[in-house]
């Protein structure tokens, strides 16, 4: 209950500073907040910051849904972005309220009635969030105008070019080291509060995703991308080192993974900031509904490509064996990884009431069900009152980070592996060995200008261990591997036209592919139609299941920066057009 009245009196806080406020341009606003009168305690600082929180952290499913943009995913179809006709016009005008927001903090908060170690607690609050707001424009549009000052209508400034993107990722990164050296360092176990080791987190995120884009987009000519990496590294290794976090295991391979992701309360053990969501406050969400629906969902499915590169327990390539791209789905998904019984339906998943529930090709077009976020009660498939947390920031992550940002750095031994992989993969149930050389089919498939076994070894278990975390379209725009997103939509091997197949595991058809349903149906068997046109298998009346090869998918060089929108760029010349765009 004080929770709730703390959310109301915030909602209200920043209805009152913003109330003819909604876009940037406008002046302040004449019912607002007063700082001769408002800034005057740590608990108005607080009040104030707590906006940050309500309008800037996404929600889960938005966290969640971002990953369809990455190639492991099929769903109902293409983005317009990636297979459509998309131009300036298509993109939304860039917003900067939170921005205004932000800036309006920082210009008053700083009273000498306030402890000076409250006021530099929450101005990290406030500058880690601009970071945050600036790392996402710079992602989508590359330079962009950096503000640290809110502006009025006839400030010179609103009509500013675009600031280069070193300039404005030089002030994040400032940013961010202001936040790490002032941010309070002790632990929130709710997972909802920025802390010291949060921003340290997010730090090491930002750092990687730069120092690699800089190293991989050569074309851009931008300089730093070994110090990045080097504060990417560091970063991570100050999390590591101060031993607040550590990755959950109960010594349940089977399940400790998924308990990340059904959990109402986040798993403050690993969980470093989290989408917090309650059932008796009635704050839900409705991802478990997106994933089991044929209808208000997009079928969402991940890919064969992106399943293959799941290891078996005994730590050998599922690709190294004789024959692995016929296997069906009861041969493929048997002595995995324990992590991909626990992202997408597999052998023997139950629901709830004890019911089976085998992969539902109702609501995926490949075979490949996610099954992460989702309850396991069935009432939560038709209503949006799922209350599973959604992991934003992980210690899982930390140390993916740390292990990569060593591997670009040419530093990774054997010492990097214990203390990054091998714990990932033995909770997994994986055996943790080194391998002896690189993965010929990640080079092949995915990677084939990477010759460094470990970076690819980094890059599958990142790749696995955050799958639909909201990260794998970033790691593709900074990889430069873009064109990924034009792989075919792959899904399991069908032996036979016409013929039912069992996919859990318990001698029941589930499934029959058709090229015309039977006018007899086998009772429990889902009978999905071959129409040749969005759905087809590869060898005619067998192989695997490709679903909209009808798209044509195309990510050129120009996509890996979104268009100035046209309003914006109506309202302000200056700002130019990203290549490609006009």
């Amino acid at each position: 209950m004080k929770k709730s009245i703390l959310v109301i009196f915030v909602q209200l806080l920043v209805a009152i500073a913003f109330t003819s406020c909604d876009e940037f341009l406008e002046t302040e606003p004449m019912d607002k907040l007063v700082p001769n009168t408002f800034f005057q305690s740590e608990k108005d600082l607080e009040l104030y910051t707590n906006s940050f929180y309500q309008r800037m952290i996404p929600g889960g499913l938005e966290v969640v849904q971002s990953d369809e943009l990455g190639e492991f995913t099929s769903k109902n179809q293409s983005p317009t972005f990636i297979a459509g006709s998309y131009s300036s016009v298509n993109e939304g005008a860039w917003s900067w309220t939170d921005l205004r927001n932000i800036n309006y903090f920082l210009e008053n908060y700083d009273k000498e009635v306030i402890p000076e170690e409250a006021r530099n607690h929450y101005a990290g609050i406030a500058r880690f969030f601009r970071a945050w707001f600036y790392f996402e424009k710079v992602k989508r549009y590359g330079d962009v105008p950096w503000y640290d000052k809110t502006l009025s209508t006839d400030d010179e400034g609103l009509f500013k070019a675009r600031d280069p993107r070193e300039m404005v990722m030089d002030n994040v990164m400032a940013d961010l080291n202001f936040a790490v050296e002032n941010i309070r360092d002790k632990k929130d176990n709710s997972a909802s509060i920025i802390t010291r080791q949060v921003a340290l987190a997010f730090k090491s995120r930002v750092a990687l995703f730069e120092g690699t884009y800089r190293k991989y987009h050569t074309e851009l000519g931008l300089a730093g991308s070994t110090d990045l990496l080097r504060e990417a590294a560091s970063a991570a290794k100050s999390v590591m080192d101060a031993g607040q976090y550590s990755l959950y295991t109960t010594g349940s391979p089977e399940s400790d993974y998924r308990s990340l992701f059904i959990s109402e309360n986040p798993v403050s053990q690993e969980v470093m900031l989290a989408v917090v969501y309650n059932n008796a406050l009635r704050r839900w969400h409705n991802i478990t509904w997106k994933f089991n629906s044929a209808t208000y969902g997009a079928r969402w499915g991940l890919n064969k490509q992106f399943i293959n590169t799941y290891l078996m327990t005994d730590g050998s390539r599922f690709t190294d064996q004789a024959g692995f791209d016929e296997k069906v789905f009861v041969e493929e998904m048997a002595n995995r990884d324990y992590r991909l019984a626990q992202t997408v339906r597999s052998l023997g998943y139950t629901r709830s009431d004890g019911s089976a529930a085998p992969p539902n090709f109702g609501y995926t077009y490949t075979g490949y069900h996610l099954l992460k976020f989702s309850l396991d009660d069935k009432r939560y498939d038709g209503i949006s009152e799922a209350y599973n947390s959604i992991s934003l920031i992980r210690y899982a992550e930390v140390l993916l980070n740390y292990a990569e940002a060593k591997a670009e750095l040419g530093e990774f031994d054997e010492s990097v592996w214990m203390e990054t992989i091998a714990p990932l993969r033995e909770r997994a149930g994986v055996d943790s060995s080194i391998p002896t050389e690189p993965d010929s089919y990640l080079q092949g498939v995915y990677f084939p200008g990477i010759s460094d076994k470990f970076l690819l070894e980094v890059r599958r278990e990142r790749g696995i261990e955050l799958c639909y975390e909201g990260l794998r379209y970033d790691d593709l725009m900074r990889w430069k591997k873009g064109d990924l997103v034009e792989m075919s939509w792959k899904g399991i091997y069908v032996p036979a036209l016409d013929t039912p197949m069992d996919l859990d595991g318990n001698g029941t058809p589930d499934v029959s592919f058709v090229q015309t349903v039977p006018a007899t149906k086998v009772p429990g068997v889902i009978y999905f139609v071959i129409d040749g046109s969005a759905s087809q298998l590869s060898e005619g009346t067998k192989g695997h299941l490709i679903w909209r090869d009808d798209e044509n998918r195309e990510f050129t060089d120009k996509k890996y920066l979104h268009p100035i929108s046209n309003t914006d760029i109506v309202l302000n010349p200056n700002l130019e057009q990203n290549p490609g765009w006009d």
